[in-house]
């Protein structure tokens, strides 16, 4: 049974605080909490509070007209879950800009330790790895991308954006919330813990050795994706094998979302055939 909702009458009412502002004080970072904006993140979030991903919600601000339409939604929170409902101009109050999606929760976060996620994953599995992803719809994209094609995990390095980050959360419609991840670490470490639990692990660049269609499929295997620009470390480069996506001459590259699903799909279907 969802909690009653509390009725926020005032922008500077305390038991919003944390939603105020929140274009200028993202709490990502912050002790593992996190602001989970619409219908479909608060959906993701309630799945995976009940599939004890290691990921709950303090409590819920909703646009009073949005309650109706959330409320199966709500029915899934614990009942000691908060849910406050404003009006529209209380509710813009608080966060400081229009939300005219009208639906909002502070989440939080268990982060496993690296070697706990790579030991839970399968005998056959895909990891996608990125090395110093640090805007923030790249990042989304990349989860949504690895939800796409069933990646069993991403792991992230100490340089890349929170994926928890609002905006990231948004764009990847949830799926930061559904597929396990670790983030933090040197590149080189998290690849080396990697491939010594049997990964072929393929780093990804317009340079590449090899056709991205010709990668010879393996039970586990890891594609690693750099930063828009300056790409791949040379260190990460030259230790591990690479793979290219065949374009047009004169293009400098792809889109790092978009090279990342075309990588995926690639792979996965490789993985798929063996």
């Amino acid at each position: 049974m969802a909690a009653i909702p509390h009725t926020i009458e005032s922008p500077e009412d305390p038991r919003t605080a944390e939603f105020r502002d929140i274009r200028e004080r993202d709490l990502t970072g912050r002790q593992n909490r996190f602001i989970a904006e619409g219908t479909v993140v608060l959906r993701m979030l309630a799945e995976a509070h009940a599939a004890g991903r290691g990921f709950s919600a303090e409590k819920i601000l909703l646009l009073r007209n949005r309650l109706d339409g959330v409320s199966e939604i709500l029915e899934r929170f614990p009942d000691d879950v908060p849910v406050y409902v404003a009006d529209g101009d209380v509710l813009d109050g608080i966060v400081g800009f229009n939300m005219h999606r009208g639906v909002l929760a502070l989440g939080h976060r268990e982060q496993a330790a690296e070697s706990v996620l790579l030991d839970a994953l399968p005998g056959r599995a895909l990891v996608l790895v990125g090395c110093g992803i640090s805007n923030h719809d790249n990042a989304g994209s990349m989860f949504r991308n690895a939800a796409a094609f069933k990646a069993d995990a991403i792991l992230f390095d100490e340089t890349c954006c929170d994926p928890l980050y609002r905006k990231a959360l948004r764009v990847s419609v949830g799926s930061v919330l559904s597929t396990p991840y670790h983030r933090g670490g040197n590149a080189l470490d998290l690849l080396s813990s990697l491939a010594g639990r049997g990964f072929a692990i393929w780093t990804l660049s317009p340079r590449g050795e090899t056709d991205i269609r010709q990668v010879p499929a393996s039970d586990r295997m890891a594609l690693v994706v750099g930063t828009e620009g300056e790409g791949l470390p040379e260190a990460v480069l030259s230790r591990f094998r690479s793979a290219r996506i065949p374009q047009s001459e004169g293009l400098d590259s792809l889109n790092v979302a978009t090279a990342t699903g075309i990588g995926l799909f690639a792979i996965s279907s490789a993985m798929a055939r063996i």
